[in-house]
C-alpha cells in the first residue's frame, strides 16, 4: 500500500527532482562518517591479527572475515532495502557495523581471538553498507545522471576514508591513554562513525527515494508502451548486462583487496612505521574515491565499456609497479597503491552503472544486494589467499598475479559488446520485417 506522501512525490516531477537532490545531500553527509569507519579495517585489521597470532600466514584472515561479513550483510541490506526502502536497509547495516567495531576493541583489550574474528564479521556490515550507499542517490536519477550520482556518494566517502588512516597514530595514542591497545584505536573511531552514519540515514532519509521510485514504476506498468519487458529480447540483454557488470566489479575487487591487504604487512617487514603505513593506505583510499566525480562524468559520456577497459589497464600497471617497487621506497608504494585504487574506482563505477541500467525497479535493490554479495566474496577470497601467497612466495608474486588477473576484464567486456551488437542487429531486422 503506497502512502499518501510517497504518492504525492510519485505524481510530481518537481518533488521528485527536489527529493533526488536532497537524497544526494543526505548520502554525502552520511558517507563522510561512513568513510572514516571503513578505513580502520583496511589499515590495521591485518596488523591486529598478526600481533595476536605471531605469524603472517593468517594475517589475511581478518580481511577475509570482514568481507564474508560484508557478503552476508549485503544480501540482508539489499533485501531490507527492497522491501522497506534504503532508509531501513542502510541504517541497519551501519549500526551493525558500529557494534562490530566495538566488539573488535573489546577483543583487543581482552586478547580474545575468537571475539576478534566474530566481531570482524559483524564489522563487515558497515563496510558493505558504505558501498551500498552509492545506490541511494541513483533511485530518482535520470539515466544520463546515474554514474555521476554514484560518483557523488563515493567522493563523499573520501574525506573520512582518507582522514581515517592518517589518524592511526592519533587514535592509537588516544586508545593507549584509555588502556586500550594502540592498534585498536582506529576501531574506536570506526564505531562512532558507523553509528553516526546509521543515525543520519534513519533520521533524515524521508521520504525514502527508493519507495518513491517503486511507486513511479508501479504506476508506469499500467501503460504497455512504458513496459520494457514487452520486448522479448530485454530479459536476455538485462541478464547479460548484470553478468558483465558483476564480473567487472568482482575482478577489480579481488585484485584490489589482495594487494591492499598485504601492503601494510609488506611495509612492516621493511621497517616502515605505522604512520607511514597509514599514509600509503590514505593515498590508496583517496585514489579509490576522490576521482569519482571525473569517473562518473566519463562513464556517462564515454560509456561503461571504455571505462571497464581503463580499469583493467590501470590495475595491470598497479600490479607491475607494486612488484617492481623496492620495499623501502615510499614513493613507488604510494604510486602502486594509488593506481590500484584508481583501477578499482573505474571498475566499480562502470560496473555499478551497468547493473543499474540492467535492473528494473521491481527487483533493483535486491539484485544490487546480491551483486554486492559476490563482490564481497571475491574480496574475501583475495584477502584470504593474499597472506598465503606472500608467506609461501612473496609480495612480488602476489602483485604480479593480480596484474595478470586484471587482464581478464578485457575479453569479458569484448564478449559482452559482441553479444549486444548481435542483439541490436536482430532487433533491427525484426523491426524492418514488421
Amino acid at each position: 500500500m503506497v502512502s499518501d506522501v510517497i504518492k504525492s512525490y510519485a505524481d510530481s516531477l518537481e518533488k521528485q527532482h527536489q527529493l533526488y537532490r536532497r537524497s544526494l545531500v543526505i548520502v554525502v553527509i552520511a558517507q563522510l562518517f561512513g568513510g572514516a569507519g571503513l578505513a580502520a579495517g583496511v589499515t590495521v585489521g591485518a596488523l591486529i591479527a598478526q600481533d595476536m597470532l605471531g605469524t603472517d600466514n593468517f594475517a589475511g584472515i581478518p580481511s577475509a572475515l570482514l568481507t564474508i561479513g560484508s557478503a552476508v550483510s549485503a544480501l540482508l541490506v539489499g533485501r531490507l532495502s527492497q522491501r522497506y526502502g534504503r532508509r531501513a536497509g542502510l541504517a541497519t547495516g551501519f549500526i551493525a557495523g558500529g557494534i562490530g567495531a566495538i566488539g573488535i576493541v573489546i577483543a583487543a583489550v581482552v586478547n580474545n581471538l575468537a571475539l576478534l574474528f566474530a566481531s570482524m564479521l559483524v564489522y563487515g556490515a558497515g563496510t558493505s553498507t558504505n558501498l551500498q550507499a552509492r545506490y541511494a542517490g541513483t533511485d530518482l536519477a535520470k539515466p544520463a545522471q546515474r554514474a555521476r550520482a554514484i560518483s557523488v556518494a563515493m567522493v563523499a566517502t573520501t574525506f573520512g576514508a582518507v582522514t581515517g588512516p592518517n589518524l592511526v597514530d592519533v587514535m592509537g595514542r588516544f586508545a593507549a591513554s584509555l588502556g586500550i591497545p594502540a592498534l585498536a584505536g582506529p576501531f574506536v573511531l570506526a564505531a562512532a562513525a558507523f553509528l553516526m552514519a546509521g543515525f543520519i540515514f534513519w533520521a533524515l532519509l524521508r521520504p525514502d527515494p527508493f519507495m518513491v521510485a517503486k511507486a513511479i514504476a508501479e504506476g508506469q506498468t499500467t501503460n504497455v508502451r512504458d513496459e520494457p519487458a514487452a520486448d522479448p529480447k530485454v530479459p536476455a540483454i538485462r541478464q547479460r548486462g548484470i553478468m558483465v557488470g558483476t564480473s567487472v566489479m568482482v575482478f577489480t575487487q579481488i585484485v584490489m583487496v589482495a594487494i591492499m591487504t598485504m601492503t601494510p604487512v609488506h611495509m612492516k617487514h621493511h621497517g616502515h612505521s605505522l604512520g607511514e603505513v597509514g599514509m600509503v593506505i590514505g593515498f590508496h583510499i583517496a585514489a579509490m574515491y576522490l576521482p569519482s566525480l571525473v569517473t562518473g562524468v566519463l562513464v556517462d559520456k564515454l560509456g561503461h565499456t571504455i571505462m571497464s577497459y581503463a580499469s583493467g589497464v590501470t590495475l595491470l600497471l598497479a600490479g607491475i609497479v607494486a612488484a617492481a617497487a623496492p620495499g623501502d621506497s615510499m614513493f613507488l608504494l604510494i604510486v602502486a597503491l594509488s593506481l590500484l585504487g584508481l583501477g578499482w574506482n573505474f571498475g566499480l563505477i562502470s560496473g555499478t552503472a551497468q547493473i543499474i541500467e540492467a535492473t528494473p525497479v521491481a527487483t533493483r535493490a535486491k539484485t544490487q544486494g546480491t551483486v554486492d554479495v559476490l563482490i564481497a566474496l571475491a574480496g574475501a577470497s583475495g584477502g584470504a589467499l593474499s597472506g598465503v601467497v606472500v608467506a609461501n612466495a612473496s609480495f612480488t608474486v602476489l602483485a604480479l598475479g593480480g596484474s595478470i588477473l586484471s587482464l581478464l576484464l578485457i575479453p569479458i567486456v569484448i564478449g559482452s559488446q559482441k553479444f549486444r551488437l548481435k542483439e541490436t542487429r536482430e532487433r533491427d531486422a525484426i523491426s524492418e520485417i514488421r
